[in-house]
């Protein structure tokens, strides 16, 4: 190596069985075979045994399973479910929920508008979640405060009310706002993955700007409180 050059980290990537094209594993979702013969979604990337990777995509995801990607790169038979793009969807959106709970437990989470507007008064602000069923009143004179104040925080529009209110432990959550801290951009991060695999902006509206059709409240309490 010539003196005073410093070697290029090593990136770890991984090929989507659908594209063939290469890429960061946060940018996939990994599957696995699991003890009971079934597949897997792996979306931590933790789970032992020989993993496959799909672009974290929803489309891509079906057109796996529909083509029997996953039986043919694992070299064993195994059926993929019919809704496979659904269940990862998911389990990104509940570990979205969880880490937005961490960071509540973590003391980073105002709730209610009048808070949240204080905060955004005061530059605290990292994110902003409004709940996708929400009225447009209040998300408007939000957004009106926030462009007033220079905050460039993302403004997250995902989750309903009730996903709110299950992953904060309150009542009637439309408005919230995250502070700064490291719980925070691990929920962003985690929310960005999410909106990629809708294949929506991290607001929760389309390229064309529509609101996306809204998904069920995908069991947060029943996984969170590990019934």
């Amino acid at each position: 190596m010539i003196e005073g050059m410093t070697r290029a980290p090593h990136v770890s990537e991984r090929t989507c069985i659908v594209t063939r094209q290469s890429g960061a594993p946060e940018t996939m979702i990994r599957f696995v075979r699991g003890p009971d013969g079934a597949l897997a979604p792996d979306i931590k990337a933790r789970l032992p045994g020989r993993g496959v990777w799909v672009t974290a995509r929803a489309d891509l995801v079906a057109q796996a399973a529909r083509k029997r990607l996953f039986a043919r790169s694992l070299k064993t038979q195994i059926d993929a479910a019919p809704e496979l793009a659904d269940d990862v969807d998911r389990l990104l959106e509940i570990d979205c929920l969880q880490m937005l709970s961490l960071a509540n437990k973590a003391g980073a989470v105002m709730a209610g508008f009048g808070k949240v507007a204080d905060a955004l008064a005061h530059g605290s602000v990292g994110a902003l979640v409004e709940a996708r069923d929400g009225g447009d009143d209040g998300k408007r004179k939000l957004a009106q405060a926030a462009r007033r104040d220079g905050s460039t925080a993302p403004v997250i529009g995902l989750f309903s009310s009730l996903q709110l209110d299950l992953a904060l432990g309150r009542t009637n959550v439309i408005h919230a706002a995250l502070a700064e801290s490291g719980p925070t951009t691990a929920f962003i991060s985690r929310c960005r993955r999410l909106a990629d695999y809708r294949g929506v902006s991290i607001d929760g509206a389309t390229a064309g700007g529509d609101e996306i059709e809204a998904k069920p409240d995908n069991g947060f309490a029943k996984d969170s409180n590990g019934s």
